[in-house]
């Protein structure tokens, strides 16, 4: 199976899966993160295969929604990227970066060891800021039941994750 075909199934199988999901990971915020990643790989002459697709799988099954469990979305990803015979290298690849792209908490170190890895990590961060990283915050807020504003909650800290 050629790249193209590969990016598209990938692309339908996560709207598929992603569309009207409401915590603020779905489907639009996959189709932003890949757009923006691939505007900054291509100016960074990135492997914009490897790119799209640790973009679209990103999300998948996120650590926040598995009880912090960290090789849920890789192995999500894995299973799929092998049923496409996709090479090994290129799944190992797309695994690493999904599994250490998402933020943490503050104060929590999630350096990308590859190019592609800080380009999809700088993409999904650059979704979190501005309006729609607000609106996202809210929606995530109340996905999870949280008050919007509560003075009594102190902020939590977090030296490791």
């Amino acid at each position: 199976m050629n790249e193209e075909t590969i990016l598209k199934q990938t692309e339908e199988h996560i709207k598929n899966k992603l569309s009207g999901e409401g915590s603020g990971h779905d489907w639009w915020h996959i189709y932003r993160v890949r757009k923006i990643a691939v505007h900054i790989g291509t100016l960074e002459n990135a492997d914009l295969f490897v790119v799209q697709l640790a973009a679209l799988l990103h999300d998948i099954s996120d650590w926040k929604f598995n009880d912090g469990n960290f090789n849920a979305g890789p192995g999500l990803a894995r299973e799929w990227l092998e049923k496409l015979q996709v090479r090994a290298e290129i799944i190992s690849h797309v695994c690493e970066i999904i599994k250490g792209v998402s933020f943490k908490g503050a104060g929590v170190k999630t350096k990308m060891g590859t190019l592609e890895g800080m380009i999809v990590q700088d993409a999904d961060r650059l979704d979190a800021i501005g309006a729609i990283g607000i609106a996202r915050t809210f929606a995530y807020g109340g996905h999870k039941s949280r008050e919007i504003y509560n003075p009594g909650i102190r902020p939590e800290w977090h030296g490791s994750f």
